[in-house]
């Protein structure tokens, strides 16, 4: 972790100086490597919180984007249970940047638990995941004629890991923009969006500069989509075919992947 309890005070790890779990309050030390991010450990090999992970620079450099007071915010359960959010903003969202693999019955857990969240996946971990994404990226369809807004998108191990979420997923390849997946609509369909990683953090910083917060920001998507799904709906009843809409994408896409 970035912060412990220092008389009482949130401090970043420094050599020789102990503190204060903010989660089980015991003793943790500054472990000040030259490897390793500095940061603070318990003694020995107990973890009070198990959904915390290692830190990378990449985390890091994520959580720097917020003010102090909203990183590695400690979450209570109406039952007692806590974990330690890695950001938790004013408009109430947790967001949590997850590095390293996560299995699909721990991240539906820790999506009830916070509820309402953000994940931020690091998408460079794997070689080839980028290459695999932005392919089927481009053979996905577009919705409303946007560029910027997919019906299916992506492919590869990172929908293989991330597809079906409840809660909306971004993936970060270094770029200045982040791929993001909505979770199912009601069609049992799921739809990708691009947007400007500038744009996104400051939709969920402190007062945004553009007066548009994560919600709006979502919005302006959601409503595209909203558009098109009543759109097919109301073809449907017109034809009498339920499939109408859904057989188009999947001959579609699967003519367009053949000749490539």
């Amino acid at each position: 972790m970035r912060y412990a309890l220092v008389h009482g005070q949130r401090e970043d790890a420094q050599p020789d100086l102990s503190g204060e779990c903010p989660v089980c309050g015991r003793q943790v030390i500054a472990k000040c490597g030259d490897i390793k991010v500095w940061h603070w450990s318990h003694s020995g090999r107990r973890i009070c919180d198990t959904w915390w992970e290692n830190e990378t620079e990449w985390h890091r450099s994520w959580k720097g984007h917020f003010p102090k007071e909203w990183q590695e915010f400690v979450h209570h359960a109406d039952d007692g249970e806590k974990h330690i959010a890695d950001v938790k903003t004013e408009q109430g969202y947790v967001i949590e940047f997850q590095h390293s693999h996560i299995n699909p019955e721990e991240r539906q857990v820790r999506e009830n638990f916070y509820k309402k969240m953000i994940w931020i996946v690091d998408g460079t971990r794997r070689s080839r995941d980028k290459e695999k994404f932005i392919d089927g990226w481009t053979f996905s369809d577009r919705i409303g004629g946007r560029d910027d807004l997919r019906d299916s998108p992506g492919g590869g191990a990172l929908l293989r890991d991330w597809g079906g979420p409840s809660v909306t997923v971004f993936f970060d390849f270094g770029e200045d923009v982040l791929w993001g997946l909505l979770p199912k609509t009601t069609e049992g369909k799921e739809y990708g969006f691009r947007v400007e990683r500038k744009a996104l953090i400051d939709s969920l910083r402190p007062a945004p500069p553009s007066n548009l917060n994560f919600d709006g920001l979502l919005r302006n998507f959601t409503g595209t989509i909203y558009a098109h799904e009543w759109h097919l709906q109301k073809m449907r009843e017109r034809s009498g075919d339920p499939l109408l809409g859904l057989q188009f994408r999947q001959t579609s896409y699967s003519s367009r992947r053949r000749f490539r």
